[in-house]
């Protein structure tokens, strides 16, 4: 997952501008990897350059891992959003308010611009979490052998 995650952060979310770090000093502890507006999906010119290094990431889950990408896509909303690709804490710093830091520094912005926010969850623990900074469930996502994912559609305030 390391590796997945290295590769999806280098090449599909860094590249956009909108991803922001948190932590103490010069460690990064948390992180929040967003898409801006219309920018959500990676490029088929991407998703062929990376290819072989994400098969050398997935081996043989590769075709799953796909298959399961793309139900997500079909779910995706179609209207202008910000997308919350990734929100993920350091388990050491975890309880500290890092991720809620970097969740309230971009849904401010996305109030000031009425631009609503969209997420998928794949932990039905963390869905209270982000109904505390106005998301709500939209549906439930199944993908074959996998857990449900929920997605969640935050209006601006």
């Amino acid at each position: 997952m390391a590796r997945l995650f290295a590769e999806l952060l280098r090449n599909a979310h860094l590249p956009k501008g909108a991803s922001e770090l948190a932590g103490e000093g010069s460690t990064v502890q948390a992180g929040a990897l967003w898409d801006p507006p219309g920018r959500w999906q990676i490029p088929l010119s991407v998703q062929l350059r990376r290819a072989p290094s994400l098969i050398r990431v997935l081996g043989s889950r590769t075709l799953p891992v796909l298959r399961g990408l793309g139900e997500l896509e079909k779910a995706h909303p179609t209207e202008p959003h910000w997308y919350l690709a990734v929100l993920g804490t350091d388990p050491s710093a975890q309880g500290r308010g890092l991720g809620s830091a970097l969740l309230r520094s971009r849904l401010s912005r996305c109030d000031a611009e009425r631009m609503p926010a969209y997420l998928e969850s794949s932990k039905d623990s963390n869905v209270p979490y982000y109904e505390r900074f106005g998301f709500r469930v939209t549906g439930e996502i199944h993908m074959p052998g996998a857990p449900p994912v929920w997605p969640m559609w935050r209006d601006p305030d």
